[in-house]
């Protein structure tokens, strides 16, 4: 059980997860369903991606500097942190109950041609009609849901790089 919780073994897990949901996000739900993902899907892949690309430069290097290791932890925590955030926010969108659900704004490609970055958080994260809608679900939870429900597990394995990072495996010599 120890090799499969190895420090490399754990990154390429986060990184094979990464590329796991990015390719149903891009392949399945907007090439084969299409389905346009709205501002905060955007936002949830941008956390995952993020997440992905530091797990590979650890995963790739394997560095052994425990600062080097807790850097980019860091760095990926806040990936799946920020995705995690963002995904509660949506799912808490998703049951606002109609007359609380705000109205469609422009789009995200208008926000970020004509308005400050900052601007275009605040207007994303108060989020929009179609950020409210369901358009697909399996097993009775929704896109969001289901995301939220596997950046809870990525976060899970973080903790366990954590304690990994601060108590490294001793391999065992046996005589």
């Amino acid at each position: 059980m120890l090799q499969l919780t190895t420090y490399r073994n754990l990154q390429v897990f986060l990184v094979i997860m990464a590329v796991i949901g990015m390719s149903f996000a891009l392949f399945f739900l907007q090439r084969h369903l299409g389905l346009t993902p709205c501002p905060l899907c955007i936002f949830q892949r941008v956390g995952l991606i993020i997440m992905g690309g530091f797990a590979l430069i650890s995963a790739l290097f394997n560095p052994k500097s425990m600062v080097v290791r807790l850097i980019l932890w860091v760095g990926s925590l806040a990936g799946i942190g920020w995705a995690t955030i963002v995904a509660a926010r949506h799912v808490w969108l998703q049951h606002l109950p109609a007359d609380q659900v705000p109205s469609c704004g422009p789009g995200l490609d208008y926000w970020l041609d004509t308005l400050p970055i900052l601007q275009v958080f605040r207007e994303v994260f108060a989020g929009s009609g179609e950020c409210a809608t369901v358009d697909w679900t399996f097993m009775g939870l929704s896109i969001p849901e289901q995301s939220l429900i596997l950046f809870a597990v990525l976060l899970i394995v973080h903790v366990l790089i954590l304690w990994r990072i601060l108590r490294p495996t001793v391999p065992n010599r046996l005589a």
